[in-house]
């Protein structure tokens, strides 16, 4: 099968993903081979190639935003059947029998795994998961239209929730790149003003078109204070912006798996207990629930399609800020 297999860590300018003809691989008791359709890629997968995450092995496939057709069914899995159309994100596997497990914090777990990290990801024709970490996709999207909501949808609804804003309240969005642009239809279901803060003119006007109340930049002052605030882009001098225009009692949650230094700041912007959190992984529960509130409320995803060959230049849009929505990786 074909894959981007990342040998080295790299600034992705020096494409450090090589396209390669690799073994298909094998399944085990209890798993499922996908042949891959569509994988998102996402700002961790661009942390992961640059070395910014530390590696747990090399080479190593990555993508962790998989939409793909049961091709192989293992042994003791009686509840996905070959031909099925499953999802993949980045919770890979977790040991069910630390605290955080038998305590419904999975997300948290102390042998917890994770896809295109610890096991090969969706940048492939095919790949293999757990049947018990396969999500059966509903067919309100196509399969490239889909895949940003199996990391970025998934991780921006947990983040929505640990932000602890109500429903008719306001919430901010710092970066509006894929995460953000599924978060803020969520949001809007659930009545909520949001106000965009994002410096590229194309993310501000993508912001608009999906209801932002106002849009700006990190170092605006918004028509009035906010509820609550997610920051998504993996800038840590952002974190002073957002809690200078939180109310108090306020949470600003932080959705990235990776960010810059957090800067020196008073302690008066924290004090009258506002609450800065950070957002660790998913559960399956969170995945579940998504699915469903897309389906319900009818989600849609901008997506600009690569070919897999063209993997490290879809990464390269990413960080350059090229993208509106998501960049999706597309086999054959």
């Amino acid at each position: 099968m074909l894959a981007q297999v990342l040998y080295e860590p790299r600034p992705i300018t020096q494409q450090p993903l090589q396209l390669r003809d690799v073994p298909t691989p094998k399944i085990d008791r209890g798993q499922l081979l996908l042949k891959v359709t569509a994988c998102g890629v996402c700002r961790t997968d661009l942390h992961t190639v640059e070395g910014e995450l530390e590696l747990p092995r090399l080479p190593l496939i990555p993508g962790h935003q998989v939409v793909g057709i049961v091709a192989a069914v293992g042994a003791d899995v009686h509840t996905i059947r070959e031909g099925d159309r499953v999802g993949v994100v980045w919770l890979y596997r977790t040991c069910g029998e630390c605290r955080y497990c038998r305590a419904d914090r999975e997300n948290l777990c102390e042998r917890g795994e994770f896809t295109g990290l610890h096991a090969d990801g969706g940048y492939a024709e095919y790949m293999v998961v757990d049947a018990a970490f396969a999500y059966p996709l509903p067919g309100l999207l196509s399969d490239v239209e889909m895949a940003p909501l199996l990391c970025g949808g998934v991780i921006g609804y947990r983040a929505l929730r640990l932000s602890e804003v109500r429903p008719g309240e306001t919430l901010g969005l710092y970066g509006f790149g894929n995460s953000a642009h599924v978060t803020i239809q969520v949001a809007r279901h659930w009545g909520c003003q949001v106000f965009v803060f994002t410096r590229s003119p194309g993310h501000q006007a993508h912001a608009r078109e999906l209801g932002a109340a106002w849009v700006g930049r990190a170092e605006d002052t918004p028509p009035e204070p906010l509820d609550a605030a997610i920051i998504f882009a993996p800038a840590g001098e952002l974190i002073p912006q957002a809690l200078r225009v939180l109310r108090p009692g306020g949470t600003v949650a932080l959705a990235g798996i990776h960010m810059s230094p957090l800067p020196t700041m008073p302690y008066s912007l924290l004090y009258r207990e506002r609450t800065l959190r950070s957002v660790a992984n998913s559960t399956r529960q969170d995945a579940r629930e998504l699915l469903t509130l897309a389906a319900e409320i009818g989600i849609r995803t901008d997506v600009t399609p690569f070919p897999l060959a063209a993997a490290n230049e879809a990464l390269l849009a990413l960080k350059e800020s090229r993208l509106r929505g998501d960049a999706v990786l597309v086999m054959g």
